[in-house]
């Protein structure tokens, strides 16, 4: 059981970055070995980390207890002042701060196996870790501390969590999964969701449904990931959605991803023609992601004909002029497809010449009025003059 626990933790390269061992034996008394990792063991602070080890005892030994302890590099040998697990968990000189923090790998004691996993790491966890074995020696209570010691580095967290999109398309329900970093077995950590527009400031997503799962992969190992589930739209495409990680002590980290909504192509209300003399000039005005494009249909029956295409962010704006004699008959239809479907509209024509007539006609009578009105202020003022 222990090397399927062990070969997990190393390759998810989650907990544990030295795996190699060296076996050291003391002299005296002989046969008490320990196989411990060479090199300093590193591990981020709201995560855990693994302290493989392995040891063996003289024959006249029979090991009934295992200690760890945690103590400067310059003490010769820690005290039970420095006690932080025994495989009684109840023993009363544990230190507060690791109690229920720490946890043996392999629990039957006669599997030779010391490793164990210490959760919810903090920076102060970083140091020097003794271990010890208590038991019968020729019958009578002994124990037995090794001299080697094993190094743990323990950093700021760095990890970052892993979020999953899957496609997302205007109108369907969808659902992102973030995923926290490490596989430990301590605390829950917290997992929020938030996510902000261009230029505006971070909020919690509401309206939404968030689930947390908790998966065990093995006896020490978990998988802990939020899922969040919303209709996806339009308005969701360029939104920018985080999601922080939180551990205890105060350890967090957050990963920000950007959503791409596909949604079908929409003709705009404004997209129009106007018929100028013969000059017949359309607009179709579309938006869509990705990016449709715009068919004229009515261009098939013409040789002669203009088109001008321009893209605002995620605006398409077509322009066709050509000349049209006869427009009684005429229809224009503008077709704006992508890959999620075509929309179509024929455009309303407006004549532009009636417009300008009435425009003209309400010229002649401000001209008469002004005429009449000089011709008043002329005569008044000779009148005036010779009067006077």
């Amino acid at each position: 059981m222990f090397v399927l626990i062990w070969v997990t933790l190393v390759f998810n390269a989650d907990t544990v970055a030295s795996v190699g061992g060296r076996r050291q034996c003391s002299g005296f008394p002989f046969g008490f070995c320990i196989t411990l990792p060479e090199g300093e063991i590193t591990a981020e602070a709201g995560l855990c980390v693994v302290i493989p080890c392995s040891f063996t005892t003289s024959s006249s030994f029979t090991t009934q207890k295992l200690v760890w302890y945690k103590c400067e590099p310059t003490e010769g040998e820690c005290s039970d002042l420095d006690m932080i697990f025994h495989t009684n968990k109840n023993n009363i000189k544990i230190q507060s701060g690791f109690r229920g923090r720490v946890s043996q790998l392999e629990p039957d004691v006669s599997q030779r196996n010391c490793s164990i996993i210490i959760n919810d790491l903090k920076e102060s966890d970083s140091g020097s870790y003794q271990f010890r074995v208590n038991g019968l020696l020729y019958g009578t209570a002994d124990g037995f501390t090794y001299s080697p010691r094993a190094t743990v580095s323990i950093k700021a967290l760095s990890q970052k969590p892993k979020v999953v999109i899957p496609p997302l398309t205007e109108g369907q329900q969808t659902t992102l999964t973030c995923t926290a970093p490490g596989l430990c077995s301590g605390s829950d950590p917290q997992i929020t969701w938030t996510w902000r527009g261009a230029g505006e400031n971070g909020s919690h997503i509401t309206g939404n449904i968030t689930d947390f799962k908790t998966e065990s992969l093995t006896a020490v190992t978990q998988n802990h990931s939020s899922t969040l589930t919303f209709n996806a739209s339009a308005e969701h495409h360029g939104t920018s959605v985080t999601c922080k990680v939180s551990f205890t002590g105060n350890a967090a980290t957050e990963e920000t991803v950007t959503l791409n909504v596909t949604w079908f192509s929409e003709i705009l209300k404004n997209s129009r023609c106007e018929v100028q003399s013969e000059l017949l000039t359309c607009v179709c005005i579309t938006e869509g992601f990705p990016l449709p494009t715009i068919k004229w249909p009515l261009l098939k029956n013409y040789t002669e004909y203009s088109v001008i295409t321009t893209v605002t962010n995620h605006t398409v704006n077509s322009t066709i002029m050509l000349t049209v004699k006869d427009r009684s008959n005429t229809v224009v239809e503008c077709v704006s497809s992508n890959e999620n479907g075509e929309a179509k509209m024929n455009l309303n024509i407006i004549t532009s010449e009636k417009q300008e007539d009435h425009h003209g006609l309400s010229v002649v009578p401000f001209l008469t009025i002004a005429v009449l009105s000089l011709i008043m202020n002329v005569t008044f003022i000779i009148c005036f003059v010779f009067l006077w």
